[in-house]
């Protein structure tokens, strides 16, 4: 069964967003909304509602909504934050605050409060975040205290603040989550209700065009048709439910941003003349500050892609999928930005050329919605779990299912991310056989490495489709098949490095001397494969950025 928008609507929605952007958001008005520390609430009021309508998107079509799938908000939250992810965060907040009652909420709730954003368009915003808990919603300090009459509850008194609220300033309902004495809970909370008040607008180093604040309760009393799904104490599990979702929204970010900077150095570069040529045929400039960022990117994509495929598909708990999707595309993005600014020179320096502008917006996304190091932890501590389950066969199984594939599809570069899979298995088994994931930092680092590893599979695989012709109608075909599949060549081999030298490296750094022996460790990761399999890179990168450059007029 069908979930979401059929292919026709989405690309309406997102032809429609582009044609909004180009009439109301040249980059001349968002250069001055970001001198100006100035969010637009007349922009975002109209994209979301009477201009745009991009709220009805993630609203249920019985609420009035469209029913958007988890594919169609990746692909309008990826061309939201390619305009300006400043902007893009102003609709999100609106999203994030609806989603415990899209998630948790009683019908009557749904019903309420979903049916008024579809038809008023109201501003939502989500008070999780505190200034001590940070991330740890589990140490959160702002409660509700019960308003009993009688023997019965009729209320809560809130009270607490909380820090970093998109839309803090703006919103007209906020999804305020407290600790009721059954447990941390959900409560909506209306505009400008007694006790209830925002801070300043902070001055923030990148997406100045949102509204981020402060929110003080002191007292702030609702009634229990405000408490989330009607009972106390499901404020976590309902916060988990979503994660594996939003964190997806927030990984489209990442790449939109990263792919908006490329796509202004990519057409400088193939103009710009140094030594009797463009950059664009340089070695040293495209694969330095181009192909690695477009492989990356597009390896989140696969991973984002086939994530928000399977929530559709109605999978639940996929919060560590979602950590690995925020994880790579976040930090992909971000790189990419950096990358750009370097690609342009000093043109890349100044605030005209947008990518300045673009660096300092996409950095939040390594922040917001859980920062890099908190999807790190989240991925290699439920990986770790998987390894431990199955006797270190999780990534050793899916090894075997990549060679498989590799027999089918020999060019994808799925016997590379085999390699990967089984280096990263030895590397793990290593750590449990010494214990070494007592080390934190040892711990952190495998969740990078998985991501990388986990993307290159996901990337051989949607280059595997591309050349069956199997995308999803709904895709984002950035590069054609024989492009792709030369990306996941060069994105596998980077992926396998990576375990065979920061891997082995961190193992060892973490063993006491004289426990491991290198060179053993070295051949059951097998790291002279790995480096025979580099063989073809540069080739490949040169391929990549035919690629690239083909596209560019």
């Amino acid at each position: 069964m069908a979930v979401g928008l059929d292919q026709e609507t989405l690309e309406m929605v997102l032809d429609s967003i582009g044609m909004y952007a180009d009439g109301r958001l040249p980059d001349k008005v968002l250069l001055e909304l970001d001198a100006e520390d100035r969010f637009p609430e007349d922009i975002v009021r109209g994209m979301c509602h009477d201009e745009l309508g991009v709220s009805l998107l993630f609203i249920p079509e019985a609420y009035g909504g469209m029913g958007g799938g988890s594919f169609d908000v990746y692909r309008v939250c990826e061309r939201l934050a390619a305009i300006d992810v400043g902007i893009a965060t102003g609709v999100l907040a609106t999203f994030l605050g609806s989603d415990p009652i899209v998630f948790g909420g009683t019908d009557e709730q749904q019903e309420r409060w979903l049916g008024s954003i579809a038809e008023d368009g109201l501003l939502m915003a989500y008070g999780a975040t505190e200034p001590e808990a940070g991330s740890d919603l589990a140490s959160m300090k702002t409660v509700a205290e019960p308003v009993v009459e009688g023997d019965e509850t009729v209320g809560y008194k809130i009270s607490g603040n909380k820090q970093w609220i998109s839309n803090g300033g703006y919103a007209d309902i906020y999804t305020i989550l407290a600790l009721a004495p059954g447990g941390p809970s959900w409560f909506v909370v209306d505009r400008g209700a007694p006790g209830f008040d925002h801070g300043k607008p902070e001055d923030k180093h990148g997406i100045r065009a949102s509204n981020t604040a402060a929110l003080s309760l002191m007292d702030v009393e609702v009634g229990t048709d405000r408490l989330v799904g009607g009972a106390e104490g499901l404020g976590l599990a309902q916060a988990q439910a979503v994660f594996g979702y939003t964190r997806l929204m927030v990984a489209a970010f990442g790449l939109g941003a990263g792919w908006a900077a490329l796509d202004r150095a990519i057409p400088y570069s193939a103009e710009r003349i140094q030594a009797g040529g463009p950059l664009s045929e340089k070695q040293g400039f495209t694969h330095k500050l181009i192909v690695p960022h477009v492989c990356r990117l597009e390896a989140s994509r696969a991973y984002i892609e086939r994530t928000a495929t399977r929530i559709d598909e109605g999978e639940d708990h996929l919060n560590t999928e979602g950590a690995i999707a925020k994880y790579l595309a976040t930090e992909a993005g971000n790189a990419a930005a950096d990358a750009s600014i370097q690609a342009l020179g000093g043109y890349g320096y100044t605030k005209e050329y947008m990518v300045e502008k673009i660096k300092r917006d996409v950095r939040i996304t390594t922040i917001y919605e859980g920062t890099s190091e908190i999807m790190e932890m989240t991925i290699s501590r439920d990986r770790w779990q998987q390894h431990l389950k199955t006797r270190g066969a999780y990534y050793a199984d899916a090894a075997a299912e990549l060679d498989a594939l590799h027999a089918t599809h020999p060019e994808c570069g799925a016997d590379i991310a085999a390699l990967a899979h089984r280096a990263l298995a030895a590397v793990m088994e290593t750590a449990r056989v010494h214990r070494l994931t007592r080390n934190q930092h040892l711990l952190f680092r495998l969740g990078e490495l998985i991501a990388y590893v986990e993307c290159a599979g996901e990337l051989a695989r949607r280059a595997a489709r591309s050349a069956d012709g199997q995308l999803s109608p709904k895709a984002n075909e950035r590069l054609d098949a024989v492009g792709l599949a030369t990306a996941s060549r060069v994105f596998a081999r980077d992926a396998a490095r990576r375990v065979a030298q920061d891997g082995v490296a961190q193992v060892m750094g973490a063993a006491a001397a004289g426990t491991i022996n290198a060179s053993e460790l070295s051949a059951a990761v097998g790291v002279d494969s790995i480096l025979a399999a580099q063989h073809g890179l540069a080739d490949d990168m040169d391929a990549v950025a035919t690629a690239v450059y083909a596209t560019v007029a």
